[in-house]
């Protein structure tokens, strides 16, 4: 990726998040933390966004953005969107992390679908908002104006007095052992995802496989199915394959 593209969506992001931080980037574009501070630098001196330290927050007032030509590995998710929405049937009940992934997940579902959904994730509820036949129930609370989903006890509350058919977890790292989160807030919520569900969806774009963050939401053997850009048969997944968990 060159230096311009990766601006452009390094910018996005901040935009979209509202604020970053470099080592979450680095690792969402598989650079250096160094080239991470040096285009936070570069995009500082433009005007674009505001440098602060370990990341830098949007200058805009810029609510939501969903742009298909700057997302980041926009193609693989939307392959992944399309394997993970084969498993959705009428009358299905799902619990939707936030994240690109599963905003894309929930723009693939078909219009007339009968489904429950709960989710913590503004934009998610609000792409939702419209289908006639979803019930829709967004878990709220305090929102963080950052990322624009609810994170706190509340939410983490009432996610344990739920029970569906399924929990798709947009993920931000994932080794054979298990999924983990740079957040510890959002893998607290995500570990009671886990125990909300029959069967726990990780959805993960092949760039994420095999990184680890600093907080554990679950172990491998808690993920029902894992969902990824590649074929199932693909090298890249045979230790995960190695622990039974279903490939898609």
């Amino acid at each position: 990726m060159n230096k311009v593209k990766r601006q452009n969506l390094i910018l996005n992001l901040v935009n979209t998040k509202r604020k970053v931080y470099s080592n979450e980037l680095a690792l969402e574009l598989n650079v250096s933390e160094d080239t991470i501070r040096r285009d936070l630098n570069s995009l500082s001196a433009e005007g674009l966004i505001n440098k602060v330290h370990g990341g830098a927050i949007s200058k805009t007032q810029k609510y939501y953005s969903y742009n298909h030509n700057l997302i980041i590995n926009n193609d693989k998710k939307e392959l992944i969107a399309q394997k993970a929405v084969s498993l959705i049937e009428d009358d299905t009940s799902m619990i939707i992390s936030d994240g690109t992934t599963n905003l894309t997940l929930v723009r693939f579902l078909p219009n007339d679908i009968r489904a429950t959904v709960y989710t913590y994730c503004l934009p998610i509820a609000m792409e939702l908002a419209n289908r006639p036949n979803i019930e829709l129930f967004f878990l709220g609370g305090k929102i963080n104006k950052n990322s624009l989903v609810t994170i706190s006890l509340d939410v983490i509350q009432k996610i344990s007095r739920l029970k569906v058919d399924f929990a798709f977890l947009g993920t931000g790292s994932i080794t054979p052992t298990g999924i983990t989160e740079g957040s510890y807030e959002v893998a607290s919520i995500k570990r009671e995802f886990v125990t909300a569900a029959d069967q726990t969806i990780s959805l993960v774009t092949s760039d994420k496989l095999n990184k680890k963050q600093s907080h554990i939401v679950c172990d491998i053997d808690e993920i029902s199915t894992l969902i990824t850009d590649l074929d199932p048969a693909d090298p890249l997944l045979d230790e995960y394959r190695a622990t039974g968990v279903k490939l898609l």
